[in-house]
């Protein structure tokens, strides 16, 4: 039905039904053009504020809901969002879509403007508040004035007087330190001034790079040093990858993820100074996939650790010591939903008693999809035991009740602060059933026992402390019930009309005699809001006798009905008795509790960290060994130090000691025993031989734990002809894995390291997904196929369970075997036809990068999951084997070809999706000739347009070999004549289309590998190996002669490499080294197409700086080789071996490791000094020959792996340099006590350090400092300063050449670039400049100075003549030169994204073969969810969610946001969400949905 809203009050009057005022409440009514939303009382009245969604206006009522006014001063139609101050009930704001704003200081009387400069931002909450100054506010915002919206952070702390100040740039949400009333850092400057935000990466606007960063004086800039720093999170190191963070109680808590992994770290500080990692339990291992941060204390931090995928959600809550940092296990199989809410909650003011739902049947469901079982327990000490809910007329079965995983009111869902009354949802039974067959149940006794009450579900709430009990049929009804005796008897009451409760509420403190419901009615063709009154007020004359009408009520009675203890000591309450003829009509005031200590039992101890109950359940036993203190055993390895007995006292409990000896009292423990013994280290390497079963290697694969994981391992696994072999400590040790399977493939998952699948020639597929500790199987829809080229699996970047199966069908059919491509989310439970006769099909990454998304999908949740399901799939135009006139299409689908699939083109030869584009190639048939066709977005292709000279017929092949730095490298073949192969490297603008010659004569070979590679790590550093007479006459005859060359400014020049002065032998090379004899004498180097494993490189990303190389010196390649090294870059060298060597980097450099590979030899040679010294270390007592190094892939361990074979058995000899050093490098503000130092590139021909705009600093191990760097994944690198720009920042435009003098001229005979052609490739842009001659290189940062790609005069792009002579009024005069051609299309189309997988490196080969399929490496963030902030009023969207989401969405603004109706001081914390995704509940679009 179209809903028709009207946006006036459309009547109110005044209802009470055929009853006496004696008898019945009054009910007062209000209908309303609208539904109403987002109502807030403000604390301590009967004030109430909500939202018109349909006009953008605020309601007002001052008599508890009886009438209703729009608010004065506030201009029509503005409203954004209403948001309540939590720390001041007198205040509110309304933000609006501009960048003036409203705000109350007198509960909605009057308005006042103010201004923050800045939108309020559509991805997180707006205002964040000081809890100890109301004047104190954050403004979350964000600057739409380009293509997309930059998010920036401004404060007040004056109340927004005057107008908002800037506070940083680049940030992802900003916080208060002192964000609750609870939390306080001890120092009270600290107190009032300490800010923490999440901002971008220094380079990157990737989450993997996000930053916690905090300042004590609002990110002032000092002549450009902003004053901020890194908090140290991980053993003295800043961690990166930050989801977000929270104010919980009196913690501060942040998260982060690790590259590659979807496990998550959390971090807690009680100060904002000192931070801890929480330490999980580690028997049995807990995978930290998501944590939702439940509603805790003031004494412990409570979580639910998401131990599963989303598809399947279960988790282990845990509850921490008083710190934070400890967590003890407390139930498992918490049932949870997708989005990360857990189905637990508090009981309102009785400590240690709480309703959990858990899955009966959590391991089936876990793995297979069945049913979900879910039933209810109760806890009474804080979680240590549960116990089934007990229902004194349900005929003994057990009661089972919904929770927030399937809310139906707002506010908290079982309790209010009425002392011991809980009201539910659910059935009695075996297990939970759906909400529609549910009926009311009550306790009055905290939950202790059960009654039931009206049959059906209802809305409910309580008011008068209790005294009343309201209920409302959760249907179309006439009639509400109520009860004064605690629901024991009901009667019923009549609504005005025929109604469908939306919400029922009351004030936040549950005292007041007046409930507010929210109901829509059922009238066609217009559905009305209404806004119910209901009043008690007059059913009772009296007042409740405090003598004769309140009894005490204890939270814990025994049978007998005497109080007993609850976490250390009795409760009790006064409140109304239930048959009392009177109210307490004591509005605003909250029951007071009365608290009696009782002497420690043992039932107040817990067991400790580590430690697991006994089978008996009297004793606290452990598996795993305790962690000794650091001042203890540090160099004391048979020492002794005092330990945990196994147990501790519950966090909060409250007993009294006793005299003597006490069950947590510390015992004497060995270090020798604990989990860091601290044995002196050794100085010495290790080395371990291992024979493998099997005879002949196929594969070895790393599956490396991230920078985050607490586990120790390294794993790999190799594959040989005798099968799987795993080891857990880098081949120390080897174990045989699915002996009796025949597996044909190991494929890891690209994205999840954790994550890996055995192939066999059948459809069964086994996997693991924490590297190979379990290993399980699902079945595919068809065997894998064989077809060449084709790959078997395809994996989503976000989505570990999406995966894509190439099958092959029908072969024993005429036609013969044909692929079919299909889809599982589930990871293998099912299976969905994609496309058939395929040759591949693959995800593309598109988020980020959507500039070209129409402006009303923008935030929108449904446009965004279109995005991730975008596949592309190449296959035949006919469902049939044969070529003939059946040329390859490529086709996409956003709905997994539910639809017909968009075609983009014909005659296919292969498409390559990078880290920026989608890169396709289509052969023209009649003049056999390649076309390519570029992408930035995923839907808008582009020809690519080629430079003067390039563009000719015999073009045969493209390789594409890089698009990491916003533009994409192309070899393009110029002569296919086998073993004279070669051809230009031309590069692109930033939008893939047009390009400029970067090098001709580039050496490739017969396959399309080309000799190219980029320096990992550093920005524009490339070497190549050119085909030096390439244009000789006698080219055929000579062969190859080749030459190496390298640029260090991303192609824009290219040089040879000036040699070491000396070999390693201290002797002169046979030419003359001279930087002006290159030509005659330099370094040559064995490049990329010689290569036997193509995973081998030059550089590492985690080495910054350090390559090396083999190669000779002399005029040409030759192939004689000596290894060289550079730790600079590549700008000098150093020569290291005479011969040829192999080489590994470890611990992020700090240790570099060769081996002879040419000979045998039982040596290898390492450096700790970054190649100045060599040392020698004996690995075997005889000479062996070497087939292969190997290590982590991210080369940050301190293990090496030599690869040989002996007696027809592979043999494998670990290399452990662990035992050189125990210290780890530690970071200091003072340099000289750093174990660092920053080291920054630059340029041979430069002077000065700026390359591309700017002066790099990368932090890399002081060479003589004796640490190891260990695996956190940080920053390694910094801009220390933007630099005005120069020529260097510029390159030759299409169809302009270099020159002699490095000028660009226009090719004679060429016309002059058309500019304007941005315009469509850019629909948003609305000016371009004529062409000068040069363009700006996409990754400079330069600001101002010589910019040398603007003309004189900007132009407007057809159709934005309006817009362009707006931005260029008086006005806009200050903001005209801001605009620039080149980069705009690359932001947030992702950062340095070089590192490859396997042996492609970016090489994908287009043209005669093509190999390889997806290299886009990109990284799942996974749900941070922080629920029950007391600090922070929050509360699901319930009332009319998906009209408020519908409404919001039309303004841009993603995130559905609801406030609770009572505050979480009187009611306890609501559930909050928070997570690293854009857009939710401090997170995504979605109102309710958290990713």
């Amino acid at each position: 039905m179209r809903l028709q809203w009207r946006n006036l009050v459309l009547s109110s009057l005044l209802w009470t039904g055929a009853q006496s005022k004696k008898d019945a409440p009054t009910v007062e009514s209000t209908a309303f053009g609208f539904i109403p939303y987002n109502v807030n009382y403000f604390k301590d009245s009967n004030v109430i504020l909500f939202e018109n969604g349909i006009e953008h206006n605020v309601q007002r009522s001052d008599d508890g809901g009886a009438t209703w006014a729009q608010v004065a001063d506030v201009p029509k139609g503005k409203m954004l969002e209403l948001v309540m101050h939590p720390f001041d009930s007198n205040r509110a704001y309304i933000l609006t879509t501009e960048t003036r704003h409203w705000k109350t200081d007198d509960r909605g009387k009057s308005w006042q403007e103010f201004k923050t400069g800045a939108l309020a931002s559509i991805f997180r909450d707006a205002l964040a508040f000081h809890a100890g100054d109301p004047d104190r506010i954050i403004f979350n915002g964000m600057d739409c004035t380009g293509i997309f919206c930059d998010e920036l952070t401004v404060y007040t702390t004056d109340g927004f007087k005057k107008s908002a100040k800037g506070l940083r740039q680049d940030t992802m949400g900003c916080h208060w330190a002192k964000s609750s009333e609870q939390f306080t850092t001890g120092q009270e400057d600290l107190d009032k001034n300490r800010i923490l935000c999440v901002v971008k990466g220094r380079f990157s606007p990737w989450r993997k790079d996000y930053r916690l960063l905090v300042s004590d004086n609002y990110f002032s800039d000092n002549d450009g040093d902003i004053q901020e720093f890194e908090p140290s999170l991980e053993n003295g190191h800043a961690v990166k990858g930050i989801v977000n963070m929270a104010t919980v109680t009196k913690y501060l808590i942040t998260a982060a993820s690790g590259e590659k992994t979807d496990e998550m770290a959390l971090y807690v500080s009680d100060d904002a100074i000192k931070w801890h990692r929480a330490m999980m339990p580690k028997s049995p291992k807990i995978p930290e996939k998501a944590y939702t941060i439940l509603e805790s204390t003031n004494y412990s931090i409570q979580i639910n650790v998401q131990t599963d995928s989303p598809s399947r959600p279960m988790g282990v809550f845990l509850s921490s010591n008083s710190n934070g940092t400890y967590f003890v296990r407390n139930e498992e199989f918490m049932n949870m939903n997708k989005w990360g809410l857990v189905d637990f909650e508090k009981i309102s003011g009785i400590q240690g008693v709480f309703l959990v739902n858990i899955v009966k049947n959590a391991v089936e469901y876990e793995a297979k999809p069945v049913h979900k079982e879910i039933i209810t327990q109760i806890s009474f000490d804080d979680g240590r035991t549960f116990s089934d809910i007990k229902c004194s007329n349900c005929d003994g079965k057990k009661l089972h009740l919904h929770s927030v995983t399937d809310l139906s009111n707002s506010g908290r869902v079982f309790s209010s602060p009425a002392p011991g009354l809980v009201m539910g949802i659910g059935n009695t039974g075996d297990t939970l059933q759906d909400y529609s067959k549910g009926s009311l149940f009550i306790s009055d006794d905290a939950g202790a026992t059960w009654i039931k009450g009206p049959e059906g579900p209802h809305k409910y709430e309580f008011g008068d402390q209790g005294s009343i009990l309201v209920a409302v049929k959760d249907e179309y009804t006439e009639e509400f019930q109520y009860s004064l005796n605690h629901g024991k008897d009901w009667s019923k009451a009549s609504l005005p009309h025929k109604l469908r409760p939306v919400q029922l509420t009351t004030t936040p403190d549950s005292s007041s005699l007046k409930f507010i419901l929210e109901a829509i009615d059922n009238e066609e063709p217009s559905v009305h809001g209404y806004i119910i009154e209901l009043d008690f007020d007059g059913m009772h004359e009296a007042k409740c006798d405090p003598d004769k009408d309140l009894e005490t009520w204890n939270a814990r009675v025994d049978k007998d009905g005497n109080a007993i203890c609850i976490m250390g000591h009795k409760q009790s309450f006064r409140r109304r008795k239930p048959d009392a003829d009177c109210f307490i009509k004591k509005e605003f005031e909250t029951p007071v509790v009365k608290s009696e200590p009782c002497e420690c039992t043992d039932a107040d101890f817990e067991c400790d960290f580590n430690f697991v109950r006994s089978d008996d359940r009297k004793d606290c036993v452990t598996s795993v060994a305790w962690h000794a203190p650091d001042d203890v055993c540090k160099n004391n390895a048979e020492g002794t130090f005092k330990g945990s007995s196994g147990w501790r006292l519950i966090p909060g409990n409250q007993c009294k000691r006793t005299s003597g000896a006490q069950r947590d009292d510390q015992v004497e423990r060995k270090c020798s025993e604990s989990d860091n013994p601290h044995t002196p280290s050794s100085g010495k390497i290790g080395s371990t031989q291992q024979t493998l079963t099997g005879g002949h290697l196929y594969s070895k694969i790393y599956l490396q734990r991230q920078g985050l994981s607490k586990e120790e391992d390294e794993t790999v696994l190799v594959q040989t002809d005798k099968g799987i072999e795993l080891s857990r400590d880098h081949g120390k040790s080897w174990t045989p894995i699915l002996k009796d399977e025949k597996i044909q493939r190991i494929y890891p998952h690209p994205h999840f390291s954790d994550v890996v699948f055995f192939l066999t020639k059948t459809e069964k597929v086994f996997y693991s997904i924490d590297r190979g500790d379990n290993i399980r199987s699902f079945k595919a829809p068809f065997p894998p196929t064989d077809a060449e080229n084709t790959p078997v699996m395809s994996f989503h970047s976000e989505y570990k369970d999406w995966i894509i199966w190439t099958g092959k069908k029908g072969c024993d059919e005429s036609d013969g075997c044909h692929t079919i491509a299909s889809i599982s989310e589930d990871r293998g439970d099912s299976w969905k036809t994609l496309q058939r006769y395929v040759r591949r099909c693959e995800f593309v990454k598109e988020e980020q990068r959507l500039y070209l998304t129409p402006e009303e999908d923008l935030g929108r949740k449904e446009a965004k999951e279109k995005l991730k399901k975008l596949i592309y799939c190449e296959r035949r135009e006919k469902e049939q084997n044969s070529p003939t006139n059946n040329p390859w299409v490529l086709v996409s689908s956003r709905d997994f070809f539910n639809e017909e699939p968009e075609v983009h083109f014909t005659n296919v030869v292969d498409f390559a999706t990078m880290s920026e584009f989608i890169v396709v190639a289509t052969k023209n048939v009649a003049g056999q000739t390649l076309q390519v066709n570029a992408s930035v977005d995923g839907q808008h292709f582009a020809a690519a347009h080629f430079p003067h000279g390039v563009d000719v017929d015999h073009q045969v092949g493209y390789t594409v070999l890089d698009s990491s730095t916003h533009s994409v490298f192309l070899h393009v073949t110029m002569n296919n004549v086998k073993g004279l192969e070669y051809g230009t490297i031309i590069k692109s603008n930033s939008n893939g289309t047009s390009y400029v010659q970067s090098l001709p004569g580039v050496d490739r070979d017969a396959i399309g590998y080309v000799d190219f590679e980029k320096t990992f790590g550093l920005e524009g550093v490339a070497m190549v190996n050119v085909v030096a007479n390439y244009q000789s006459k006698t080219y055929e005859k000579d062969g190859k002669k080749l030459k190496t060359m390298i640029t260090h400014n991303d192609g824009g020049e290219w040089n040879y490499i000036l040699p070491p002065p000396q070999d390693a032998e201290k002797k002169d090379f046979s030419c003359k080294v001279d930087v002006k004899n290159l030509e005659k004498c330099s370094l040559n180097i064995h490049g990329y197409t010689e290569r036997k494993d193509k995973s081998h490189t030059y550089s590492s990303s985690s080495a910054i700086g350090l390559m090396l190389a083999t190669g000779n010196v002399g005029q040409y390649l030759d192939k004689g080789s000596d290894t060289f090294m550079t730790n600079d870059g590549g700008i000098s060298w150093m020569s290291v071996k005479k011969g040829k060597y192999m080489w590994e980097y470890g611990d992020k450099g700090s240790i570099v490791v060769i081996v002879n590979e040419e000979a045998p030899t039982k040596v290898v040679h390492y450096t700790l000094d970054e190649g100045k010294t060599w040392e020698n270390y004996e690995f075997s007592e005889k000479e062996v020959k070497i087939d292969d190094m190997t290590t982590v892939p991210s080369d940050n361990a301190r293990n090496f792996l030599l690869w040989s074979s002996d007696g027809g058995k592979v043999v494998t000899f670990n290399l452990d340099f662990t035992g050189l050093t125990g210290e780890q490098c530690k970071e200091d503000k003072d340099p000289e006590k750093s174990d660092y130092y920053l080291w920054s590139p630059q340029h041979p021909n430069q002077d000065d350090n700026c390359l591309f705009g700017h002066i790099s600093e990368y932090r890399r191990k002081k060479p003589e400092r004796k640490c190891f760097n260990g695996v956190v994944d940080e920053e390694l690198s910094n801009i220390k300063s933007n630099c005005s720009c120069t020529r260097r920042d510029f390159e030759c435009d299409f169809n302009y050449e270099r020159q002699a003098d490095g000028s660009c001229a226009l090719v004679a005979g060429l016309a002059k670039p058309d500019h304007s052609l941005i315009c469509k490739v850019e629909p948003e842009r609305q000016e371009y400049f004529e062409p000068t001659a040069y363009r700006r290189i996409p990754i400079t940062t330069c600001q101002g100075g010589a910019e040398m790609d603007k003309g004189s005069v900007a132009l407007p792009c057809p159709g934005k003549e309006d817009q362009f002579n707006k931005k260029h009024g008086p006005s806009a005069a200050g903001i005209f030169f801001a605009v620039t051609i080149p980069i705009i299309v690359a932001v947030g189309v992702g950062y340095w994204v070089w590192r490859q997988y396997g042996a492609k490196f970016g090489q994908i080969r287009l043209g005669e073969q093509s190999s390889f399929d997806s290299d886009a490496a990109y990284i799942k963030y996974p749900v941070l969810v922080v629920a029950g902030i007391a600090a922070v009023a929050q509360a699901l969207p319930l009332l009319a969610s998906s009209l408020w989401r519908s409404a919001s969405n039309s303004l841009g603004r993603g995130s559905g946001r609801r406030y609770t109706t009572r505050d979480s001081f009187a009611r306890g914390g609501e559930y909050a969400v928070v997570d690293e995704d854009e857009g939710e509940l401090l997170g995504d679009e979605s109102d309710e949905e958290v990713v």
